[in-house]
């Protein structure tokens, strides 16, 4: 009797142990799909950075009006504060900084990051600021809109650098475990959720070679971004390598071009700068010891470079 007696609660016990476990489960799956639509539907409006907003887009201009205009745009998760270390280099120039849809102070919408999409919005800002002739420049990701500008707006671009843009994808080497998992449905969505200041230091670690002190801004201005915005930018940039190589785009546009790339960058293959000496017009620069952001590595060479270009 006993024994039936403990088996019975043994059994009740299970059971109850049971519903719990699938209960916390439930609740589990829940909150995670709950945080998945959250993290995906979430926006923002344009704002900050202390610039101007000209249709959504956030603009920092600086330099005399009348100089030789130079505008500068960021890669994938930067904001116009990455080229503060360039800028007393180039304080001769009319400087345009401009964040990216997504990005900086700019509004964070559900879409619109594609990057010919990403390129007209700038071509239109440009239009509204008065700008007609311009060098533009693009770092990373920004390369890749500015070359999409440049195809669009030949009236517009009298020259183009880049700077640590891969020639095509295939040259890509950063596949950090972070990386790799953002991009994976809801463990993606709950890791940008979790984020913080420290993990966001540590995802910037392939971005610098050299030992650079990360600026509290550029952290809060990634902090800033939307899932959203990061994911389809990102995505937006694989397409464009994709679809056509970065040294074929520029050869056909037959435009005075700076290639500066650093020989140590963690992010892409260094050696495979050299594909871009088919664009019969490139002036190609490596900067020895230099990882990804040759602006923070090594300002003084990298602005001297864009200001004699321009």
């Amino acid at each position: 009797m006993e024994q039936t007696s403990a088996r019975t609660r043994g059994w009740r016990t299970w059971s109850r142990r049971r519903r719990i476990t699938v209960l916390a489960g439930g609740v589990l799956v829940v909150l995670l799909a709950a945080n998945t639509v959250a993290v995906l539907t979430e926006t923002a409006e344009a704002g900050g950075g202390g610039g101007q907003i000209v249709d959504g887009i956030h603009v920092v201009q600086d330099g005399p009006p009348g100089a030789p205009t130079v505008v500068l745009v960021h890669g994938l998760a930067g904001s116009t504060a990455w080229w503060e270390p360039v800028m007393p280099a180039l304080r001769d120039r009319h400087v345009v900084r401009v964040d990216l849809l997504g990005h900086g102070g700019s509004a964070k919408p559900s879409s619109g990051y594609g990057i010919a999409e990403q390129a007209r919005r700038i071509g239109a800002v440009l239009d509204r600021l008065g700008v007609r002739r311009a060098t533009v420049v693009g770092h990373s990701t920004g390369g890749t809109v500015v070359t999409a500008l440049a195809e669009q707006r030949r009236d517009l671009v009298a020259a183009i650098a880049v700077i640590d843009i891969g020639p095509r994808m295939a040259a890509f080497t950063d596949d950090s475990v972070v990386g790799r998992l953002v991009g994976v449905p809801v463990i993606g969505q709950l890791l940008w959720r979790l984020r913080s200041d420290s993990t966001i230091r540590d995802a910037l670690g392939s971005a610098f070679t050299r030992p650079v002190r990360v600026p509290d801004q550029i952290v809060a201005d990634i902090r800033g971004m939307t899932y959203r915005s990061l994911t389809e930018t990102d995505q937006a940039s694989t397409a464009f390598l994709a679809e056509r190589p970065m040294p074929d785009r520029l050869a056909d546009l037959g435009r005075p071009t700076l290639v500066i790339f650093g020989s140590e960058d963690k992010r892409w293959q260094p050696f495979a700068v050299q594909e871009y000496r088919r664009v019969p017009q490139a002036r190609i620069e490596i900067l020895d010891g230099v990882g990804h952001t040759p602006m923070f590595e090594d300002p003084d060479t990298t602005g001297a470079l864009l200001h004699d270009f321009s």
